[in-house]
């Protein structure tokens, strides 16, 4: 009997490590189509951080929540923020591979996505992720 349940926590924690891998790679390639998407236009002014937020009109959890973390966000730091309504940008949320709303990608001081969110994001988890892309700016 402990030598089954042994086995079943073997294969368990292995595909939990499958699929921490794989969601690690598939955000990589978020992250690379969407530098794509954004080319050499960069979306802010020259040496500000900045967040690209994908919302809907009717997304609950990004008027009641992801919303006001940005809004905290922007009074904290020196942070842009560009609201995008994939709902009205179709265009966009594809070309940036946005497939759920709230998604939120944190931009470097030259425009280049970093990170990427899936889902609500708190304002300290963008903060941290903020510092650490201004960080490796140096």
């Amino acid at each position: 009997m402990p030598h089954d349940l042994l086995l079943r926590l073997t294969a368990a924690a292995a595909l939990c490590a499958a699929a921490v891998a794989l969601y690690r790679l598939v955000s990589a390639l978020v992250l690379r189509r969407a530098g794509r998407a954004v080319g050499g236009t960069s979306l802010l002014p020259p040496g500000v951080p900045g967040i690209v937020y994908f919302t809907t009109k009717d997304c609950a959890t990004c008027k009641s929540a992801q919303r006001p973390a940005l809004s905290a966000l922007e009074r904290q730091m020196d942070v842009r923020v560009i609201e995008v309504d994939a709902g009205e940008r179709p265009d966009l949320a594809r070309q940036w591979s946005v497939l759920s709303v709230p998604t939120t990608f944190i931009l470097d001081r030259n425009g280049k996505p970093r990170q990427i969110n899936h889902g609500f994001a708190s304002a300290r988890k963008l903060r941290v992720q903020l510092e650490s892309v201004m960080e490796a700016a140096g």
